[in-house]
């Protein structure tokens, strides 16, 4: 079990920049795919973006790509989500998830990560 904690979420206007944290209770190591979901109000959860640690190795949902970038500081077992340009359609709740994975390939399906956070609020407004 590798527990998750997420911060950084709140309110901004559209155009503005967050930066998400998630903090994993334990040594993640090599080998995890960390990744970030988002749920929007009356929509399923989609995968917004991941990367596979030891290798850096980084994926990104289309809606987010160029203007989302995620990072893992292996020091401090942290996961990063800076994220610029930010637009109304991006409110959500983002969660942290992780997920072992011998692939080397983070696929943003959500029913592939066991692991998760409790989340944290993103809101923008325009």
């Amino acid at each position: 079990q590798v527990p998750l904690v997420e911060s950084g979420g709140g309110s901004v206007q559209a155009g503005g920049s967050l930066r998400l944290t998630c903090i994993a209770d334990v040594n993640i190591g090599n080998g995890y795919c960390m990744g970030w979901f988002r749920q929007a109000p009356g929509k399923k959860r989609e995968g917004v973006a991941a990367i596979y640690t030891g290798v850096g190795s980084t994926y990104y949902a289309d809606s987010v790509k160029g203007r989302f970038t995620i990072s893992h500081d292996s020091a401090t077992d942290t996961v990063y989500l800076q994220m610029n340009s930010l637009k109304p359609e991006d409110t959500a709740m983002y969660s942290c998830a992780a997920l072992f994975s011998r692939r080397a390939f983070c696929a943003l399906s959500q029913s592939e990560y066991p692991i998760w956070g409790q989340g944290t609020q993103v809101t923008v407004s325009s």
